[in-house]
């Protein structure tokens, strides 16, 4: 089972579980932080040139970090169609979010995109044919319902914009799931480079079109900003599964939600409505439960293999 905080003394979070632990809690933040900034900048600049920036300021900070620890081998890569695929898929998956945050609450929004990973694992079902018992099943309906309280009719989230959260849980399931098929095949930080250079060679003719040259000047402290919290987030992300398995660490994800609401409240004054409220718990609740029973499954097939 993954562990909590009170379940261990200090000299745990010494231990590369416990370092794992507290790195994805700081991604989980840095995301959270991320959609909170996007929501603001988008005020200020367009929103196209947010996007472009973000993932050339990731590409240019991954080539300047680790070139020079990893030589040529940052740029070799044997599955370079799948590092095209996965780049373009985060990039859609970015995009749907730095939109849909234009006109949803950060905290709504987050809770609502935390589904991919129980889409994921349906989509892993139906296409890689894993076994899904009927506990996640029923934790993944648990899901949903979640979802539909949030966006209920007469809610403040129900508007044409759900378009944006919805097609982002399905490209970013689909980028989770392609991620999982190829998983050990290429180093994490080529990966990362690549995820960077995609979304910034396909962005770089669109963001022409809406280019505002005074915008970046102006406020380009912004566009820093936004671009560091995406790259910093999944360097993070990478570092914390360096140090510890998937099944410890993705409960800890699902602190977003926390965060999210904590920015939408300090930046936007908004809270979400009780029955949002209760949404968002059960969304949060369904997710952690789906994680804690990919523990669970692991620890037990790992007990039938010893045995």
């Amino acid at each position: 089972m993954p562990p909590r905080a009170t379940d261990f003394p200090m000299s745990f979070w010494r231990t590369p579980q416990g370092v794992g632990v507290l790195l994805i809690v700081l991604a989980a933040l840095c995301f959270a932080a991320l959609d909170t900034t996007t929501k603001y900048a988008a005020r200020l600049a367009p929103v196209m040139m947010l996007l472009w920036f973000r993932y050339l300021f990731q590409a240019v900070v991954t080539f300047a970090l680790r070139f020079p620890v990893q030589k040529l081998s940052l740029l070799r890569t044997s599955n370079p169609r799948f590092q095209a695929l996965r780049g373009v898929l985060l990039l859609i998956t970015s995009a749907c979010s730095f939109f849909g945050l234009q006109y949803l609450p950060v905290g709504e929004f987050t809770a609502m995109v935390m589904l991919s990973p129980l889409l994921a694992t349906a989509m892993a079902a139906w296409l890689l044919k894993d076994y899904v018992s009927p506990r996640r099943w029923l934790l993944m309906a648990a899901g949903l319902g979640g979802v539909l309280l949030v966006v209920r009719p007469g809610g403040q989230v129900f508007t044409w914009a759900l378009l944006f959260p919805v097609l982002l849980v399905t490209t970013y399931a689909w980028f989770q799931v392609l991620t999982s098929r190829l998983s050990g095949q290429e180093n994490p930080y080529t990966t990362h480079f690549y995820t960077g250079l995609a979304g910034t060679l396909v962005m770089s003719p669109i963001v022409l079109f809406s280019w505002d040259t005074a915008a970046l000047l102006a406020h380009w402290p912004w566009f820093v900003l936004v671009g560091f919290w995406g790259t910093f987030g999944h360097l993070m992300l990478i570092r914390a599964y360096m140090r510890a398995s998937a099944p410890v660490l993705t409960p800890y994800l699902y602190s977003q939600i926390a965060f999210a609401t904590l920015g939408g409240w300090l930046v936007f004054n908004h809270v979400p409505d009780a029955l949002a409220w209760f949404g968002i718990a059960v969304i949060a609740a369904s997710g952690v439960g789906n994680a804690l029973l990919s523990a669970y499954e692991v620890a037990k097939q790992r007990h039938v293999i010893v045995k």
